[in-house]
């Protein structure tokens, strides 16, 4: 099942495939990553972006960053060291990156613990990174199933943001419950937010969405409140990059305005993300880095300048929607409800 769904990340004759996003949808072009270095400048230029899909894609980095002629146990552990800050260093709010490195350097660690060589610690590691990237597609179908039940039939679905294949090794989070749902006739249409400035709503999942055959209409975000005020949005599902202890969710900025709109306007608003997103050493919003991007997104548009050449600008890449705003947090541990610090816990220790 997982081999028939569409990925944006692939591993083909030594080399790791990544789809480049920042071409889409004008055309589809894989770049080849033979070194570390290519995976984290792929990753910081978002042409891999969601935090499931960095997670992944900084997994095969860590299988590129060994040489497999190495014969020096400390130089081995040394550049696995290094390869790992290197990566960590390329988006700091996606917890997906971290957890998937430390757990890389882990299995890394324990091979060459066993006396493998260097050539046996990459054959471990790439086995592990293949194995991630399986379980990262069965999670986001576990998602979709879950979360396809919180829709009534025919449902008018809003969503920000790009959380699809795209953002995932495949199927997506967010937009996974969405596919899943609409198989079942619960989503009628989605509305699909642009997500300035980098416009992931209308070039990444107005993509997917037509590829899926699924109706939606592009609209603004500063459309989203008049819509819900009209009554035309009957839910709202967005993803997460991280997500704190408490509940307080870290997501593509313009999440949490849409959430306030949603409260305001009684229309449910849920966040689908696998429990590795789930970051119980975070206790809440307040504690998570936000990535602040360069203030060209802002002031240009694909290299064209819409804004004053004197004009600053700020360019936060993400927002915390406190908890008391999240309706329900869907996983692949089932859908978690309010109060959070408990829910989260039981799914993310397994019980």
């Amino acid at each position: 099942m997982t081999d028939e769904i569409f990925s944006p990340i692939r591993w083909e004759d030594g080399e790791l495939l990544l789809l480049d996003q920042t071409v889409l949808p004008a055309r589809e072009e894989w770049l080849r990553c033979r070194r570390p270095e290519e995976v984290a400048s792929a990753i910081r230029r978002l042409a891999v972006r969601g935090a499931p899909a960095i997670g992944v894609a900084a997994a095969f980095g860590l299988v590129l960053g060994i040489d497999p002629d190495a014969s020096d146990a400390a130089a081995l552990d040394a550049a696995m060291q290094a390869t790992r800050q290197l990566l960590l260093a390329t988006r700091p709010t996606a917890v997906n990156l971290r957890w998937a490195l430390d757990r890389g350097a882990e299995v890394a660690a324990a091979a060459a613990t066993r006396g493998v060589s260097a050539l046996g610690v990459r054959d471990t590691l790439l086995e592990w990174a293949q194995e991630l990237r399986r379980r990262d597609i069965e999670a986001n179908l576990r998602i979709g199933e879950h979360g396809a039940a919180l829709f009534a039939s025919g449902s008018r679905v809003l969503t920000h943001c790009n959380t699809g294949s795209l953002a995932t090794a495949g199927y997506g989070t967010a937009l996974g419950v969405i596919q899943a749902a609409f198989a079942k006739g619960r989503v009628a249409t989605v509305w699909v937010d642009e997500t300035r400035p980098l416009l992931q709503g209308a070039r990444l999942t107005a993509w997917e969405l037509g590829r899926l055959r699924i109706p939606f209409r592009l609209i603004t975000d500063s459309s989203a409140g008049a819509l819900m005020a009209r009554g035309e949005v009957d839910g709202i599902v967005v993803g997460a990059d991280r997500i704190a202890a408490n509940g307080d969710v870290a997501n593509k900025i313009g999440t949490y305005t849409v959430a306030v709109l949603a409260r305001h306007h009684g229309v449910p608003f849920y966040v689908a993300a696998p429990v590795t997103t789930v970051d119980l050493s975070t206790p809440s919003g307040a504690a998570i880095p936000i990535e602040e991007r360069a203030a060209d997104e802002v002031v240009e548009v694909h290299g064209a300048r819409v804004a004053p050449l004197d004009a600053a600008a700020l360019n936060l890449a993400f927002d915390v929607t406190p908890a008391a705003l999240v309706t329900a947090i869907v996983t692949d541990a089932g859908v978690l409800r309010p109060p959070y610090e408990e829910s989260l816990r039981r799914a993310v220790e397994g019980g």
